[in-house]
């Protein structure tokens, strides 16, 4: 089959088109014939080597962590999933590899696709849509009434998770530029912030909630908005000696971790504050309640650009430029 993959971690090399066996079939696995994927900053943050130390993968590897597509197989101990389902999914770390025309995943870790979604907007929705989830309802417990402040309002994350806190009963604010304004309002976002021309931490305060999706910088700003007891929840690090001790790192792993944390643990103590990293997981149960949502219309895709799929390298490109409004994906066919 025809798949892009890396051979070594470099920020600004192209991923290689190559000619890889078909994948082989465990017993509690499916496989997928692929019809969509999408792209998302994590496969950047893959390549570039920025993960390597939490997802030590063998090189070369296959990038790609969505996918919307047809079951043409099912191992022998597979109960929930048929040949000729349409299905969509976020494999699982270490069995990713979606930029490719067939997958197989682990049937826990998949889910039907809603029937109110084509391929290309299913494919947008299971990495972001479960990051939402595990932040806003898993770690968080966002309840009707409470304020919650999501950053990059426009981004893939930002415009799931703005749809999820609204239909929680959140106020929900974020920050864009001026011109997605319109657009942000349309999804549920209460309190728009113009972050070219105004500073967040000035123009809010008493949140329950926070997610933070930006630099470290951004993310020390964010504990002037929370208030006592509230939570911050980081999707772009740092990592933390409970998410360490959690995923059992090495010892010299969970040293590092810690040391990276160090600053922010030492804040969060300080403003009485609840902050923690968020490494999403797979999980086909969870992505079913988000079915449940869509096909109810309470929250749809956000999809900017769709690439064929010779044109990887081009929409890995597009979303490293940081100009996308919600997903970019590829379709295979």
């Amino acid at each position: 089959m025809k798949a892009f993959s890396i051979s070594r971690y470099k920020k600004d090399s192209d991923l290689q088109l190559v000619d890889v066996p078909e994948p082989v079939l465990k017993e509690n696995e499916v496989l997928v014939e692929i019809h969509a994927a999408s792209v998302n900053l994590l496969d950047s943050k893959l390549k570039s080597g920025e993960f390597k130390l939490i997802v030590p993968y063998k090189l070369p590897l296959i990038l790609g962590h969505d996918v919307a597509g047809v079951i043409i197989k099912v191992g022998s101990k597979v109960k929930s999933f048929k040949v000729g389902d349409e299905i969509y999914a976020r494999p699982a770390d270490f069995h990713i590899g979606t930029f490719a025309e067939f997958v197989s995943i682990d049937e826990k870790d998949v889910a039907l696709k809603p029937k109110n979604l084509t391929m290309e907007e299913a494919a947008s929705i299971p990495l972001v849509g479960l990051t939402a989830w595990q932040a806003l309802v898993e770690k968080a417990n966002v309840q009707k009434g409470q304020k919650v402040f999501i950053q990059a309002g426009s981004g893939g994350v930002g415009t799931f998770a703005i749809q999820l806190a609204k239909n929680l009963g959140a106020t929900v604010a974020t920050t864009a530029s001026e011109k997605s304004f319109e657009f942000l309002k349309d999804l549920g976002a209460d309190v728009l912030i113009d972050y070219k021309k105004q500073n967040f931490e000035d123009l809010l305060s008493g949140y329950d909630m926070v997610l933070n999706s930006q630099d470290t910088k951004t993310l020390e700003k964010s504990f002037d908005v929370v208030k006592p007891g509230g939570k911050i929840i980081s999707i772009s690090g740092p990592p933390t000696p409970l998410f360490a001790k959690e995923f059992n790192f090495p010892w010299y792993v969970k040293f590092a971790i810690k040391l990276m944390s160090s600053k922010i643990r030492k804040i969060a103590e300080k403003k009485n504050v609840n902050y923690s990293f968020l490494f999403m997981k797979a999980n086909g149960k969870q992505l079913a309640e988000i079915t449940k949502l869509i096909e109810a219309g309470k929250i749809g895709p956000v999809i900017d650009k769709v690439f064929p799929f010779e044109n990887t390298n081009e929409a890995v490109k597009y979303v490293e430029s940081g100009r996308a409004k919600g997903k970019v994906v590829i379709k295979m066919k």
